[in-house]
């Protein structure tokens, strides 16, 4: 799958007095709990600005500019508000003449290629590798691959992971939760979870064992991949929660067919 981002060039000064790195570029990356799991690849289709190739990014002809007019060479303008009696703010801001370069390139000497704009868009395809075990909010970094400059910025995707419907996320533990009637919490259960790769997992009770309300059981090695370590794996913890009586006598009104005297509340076993 192919995504579409832009890259939007913040802009700045290329006076030359004092280089700079170009601005970083952020994005979010929407994955899903699997994707952090497996791990996976995507590719995503970008735009960026780079240096035009014809006139070197001087922007002319000749090679050639001007000081602007409108700030004097220093690619900033300085506007005064007044805020009340005695009072006023000074704010500095890239001059609208010029956008922050300081130079002003006359119409029959812009370069055919880059119009005068020094830069020209690029179209670029970056495969986003998501390892497994990678976490929510970590960032996944391509260098100087954003708008070219002296010293080019870097593309950075900032991990968000979509909420799972089932399995919840801590650290390289994974939890879940799985309602017990009063039956199997007092006599065992067994039950089948299926996990993030697509197996099945049989969770089952040790004779004898009673759950309480509100407990959990661990299951080691099924929890997350560590990352950059993904043959070890933290745990699942499965987090019983008990069946609300009503609901409980609802389901189990199906399967009675005989009545306790009195209407008391029947609980047996099967024989192990």
């Amino acid at each position: 799958m192919i995504c579409s981002l832009c890259l939007c060039s913040v802009g700045g000064s290329s006076r030359g007095r004092r280089q700079r790195k170009g601005e970083d570029v952020v994005h979010p990356l929407k994955v899903t709990l699997e994707d952090l799991y497996l791990g996976r690849s995507k590719k995503l289709s970008l735009s960026r600005n780079v240096i035009c190739s014809k006139c070197s990014g001087k922007g002319s002809k000749s090679g050639a500019s001007m000081k602007c007019s409108g700030c004097q060479g220093s690619g900033m303008k300085v506007s005064i508000r007044q805020l009340g009696p005695g009072m006023i703010q000074q704010m500095q801001h890239a001059c609208n003449e010029c956008r922050g370069t300081g130079e002003s390139i006359s119409d029959k000497d812009r370069c055919p290629q880059c119009k005068g704009e020094k830069v020209v868009p690029e179209k670029k395809v970056l495969e986003v590798v998501v390892e497994k075990g990678m976490q929510n909010n970590q960032k996944i970094t391509f260098p100087g691959e954003a708008d070219e400059a002296v010293f080019t910025g870097d593309i950075v995707f900032v991990l968000q992971q979509k909420e799972h419907p089932r399995f919840k996320r801590k650290g390289d533990d994974l939890f879940v939760e799985h309602t017990l009637s009063l039956t199997e919490a007092l006599c065992g259960f067994q039950f089948v979870i299926t996990h993030l790769d697509g197996r099945q997992l049989l969770i089952k009770s040790l004779p004898g064992e009673v759950v309480k309300p509100d407990s959990f059981k661990a299951v080691n090695d099924e929890g997350m991949p560590m990352y950059r370590k993904p043959f070890l794996k933290g745990k699942l913890y499965i987090h019983f929660t008990e069946m609300r009586r009503k609901q409980q006598a609802q389901n189990e009104a199906y399967d009675e067919d005989d009545e306790m005297p009195g209407g008391a509340q029947r609980v047996q076993c099967a024989q192990q």
